[in-house]
C-alpha cells in the first residue's frame, strides 16, 4: 500500500484519513495538522521523510505564479528543503492543471458559470491558472489580494494588472513570515470580523467566490445564493456555506469518504501514481493522469 501524507501548518481539529484504491493501487492518504506550530513541523517532516511515498504540504504556499514567472516563500521553502528522500510538493502543480480545468468543465457542463459571471478571487496569486481561465471564459474578475491580504481596498481586475503587481511586490511579501500573509492554526477557525464588514461588500457583488477555503471563509459576510469555488472542504465547513447562505459548493478535488482534500495532498498522489522524479514531472503528465483517474469537479447545491 502506497501512504501519502500531509502535513499542514493548519489546525489539527481537521486531520483525517482514508483509505482508496486508484489505479488499481491502494493508498492510505493522511491529513496531519501541527496548529501552527512551524517547528513542529519540520520535525514531522523529517519524521517522515524517507517513510511515506508522497508527502504534502498544506497550509502554506512554496511556489506563488503570475504570468510565467514563479516566485518562492521562503518559509515554504525552509519546509520543503527539511525533506531529502521523499518527493514533496505544494499543490502549485495541480493548481496550474486541475484548477484550470475545473474552470473550462464548469462552463461546458453547468450553468454557473455563463458569460460575464462576476468572479471573486479572495487570492489569485496562489492560483494564477484559475485566475487565467475566469477570464479567457470572459468573466468579470475580481482579485482581492491586497484587500484581504493587505487590507488595502484596492480591487485588481484583469490578469495584466495583478501579473505587474506581483512582480513589484512580490519578491519581499514573499520573504515574510507566512502567517502574516495567510491564516494558520486556530487563525482557519475564526473569523476576521474586522475585515467581514469593511470588506464584505465584495462578497456579495460577487456571482462566484473562488480560490482557498480558508482564506474565503475567514473574510465571508452572509450571502445571498453565491456559489463557491474552492478545495478542502469538511462536513462541518458545508453546514458552516450552508448558513452563511451560499447557494452551491464546487470543490476542485474529489471527495474521498465525505472529505475534500487539498491540492497538495491530490498532487502528492499524482506524484506517487507516477513514480517519477519530481523535477521530470511535466503539466501533461498530470493532465493525462486525471483523465485515466476520471477526476470531476464536486458540485454539491447548498439551496
Amino acid at each position: 500500500m502506497k501512504r501519502v501524507v500531509s502535513v499542514s501548518l493548519g489546525s489539527s481539529r481537521r486531520d483525517h484519513r482514508v483509505e482508496v484504491e486508484l489505479l488499481g493501487e491502494r493508498f492510505e492518504i493522511s491529513r496531519r495538522g501541527t496548529d501552527g506550530d512551524f517547528d513542529r513541523a519540520i520535525q514531522l517532516l523529517k519524521e517522515l521523510d524517507g517513510k511515506v511515498d508522497a508527502i504534502g504540504l498544506g497550509g502554506i504556499d512554496v511556489y506563488l505564479y503570475a504570468g510565467k514567472t514563479r516566485y518562492v516563500v521562503r518559509d515554504g521553502k525552509k519546509l520543503m528543503d527539511a525533506v531529502q528522500r521523499t518527493p514533496v510538493v505544494d499543490g502549485s502543480g495541480l493548481k496550474n492543471t486541475l484548477e484550470r480545468e475545473t474552470v473550462y468543465y464548469l462552463r461546458e457542463h453547468t450553468d454557473l458559470l455563463p458569460p460575464g459571471t462576476r468572479v471573486l478571487m479572495v487570492s489569485a496569486v496562489d492560483r494564477f491558472g484559475m485566475a487565467e481561465a475566469f477570464a479567457r471564459l470572459g468573466c468579470h474578475l475580481t482579485f482581492g489580494d491586497l484587500i484581504f491580504a493587505a487590507g488595502i481596498p484596492y480591487p485588481i481586475h484583469t490578469v495584466q494588472e495583478l501579473e505587474e503587481l506581483a512582480a513589484r511586490l512580490l519578491p519581499e511579501m514573499t520573504k515574510l513570515p507566512f502567517h502574516m500573509l495567510y491564516p494558520t492554526g486556530k487563525k482557519q477557525e475564526t473569523q476576521d470580523e474586522e475585515k467581514v464588514k469593511k470588506f464584505g461588500h465584495y462578497y456579495r457583488e460577487a456571482q462566484v467566490i473562488a480560490g482557498d477555503y480558508h482564506l474565503v471563509r475567514r473574510y465571508m459576510p452572509q450571502l445571498d445564493g453565491q456559489t463557491i469555488i474552492t478545495n478542502t472542504t469538511t462536513a462541518d465547513d458545508v453546514a458552516f456555506l450552508r448558513e452563511k447562505g451560499a447557494g452551491c459548493l464546487v470543490t476542485t478535488t474529489p471527495e474521498f469518504q465525505g472529505r475534500s482534500f487539498g491540492t497538495n495532498v491530490m498532487e502528492a498522489v499524482l506524484v506517487a501514481l507516477l513514480q517519477k522524479p519530481r523535477e521530470e514531472i511535466t503539466p501533461q503528465d498530470y493532465l493525462d493522469l486525471l483523465r485515466r483517474l476520471d477526476f470531476k469537479p464536486r458540485v454539491v447545491y447548498l439551496r
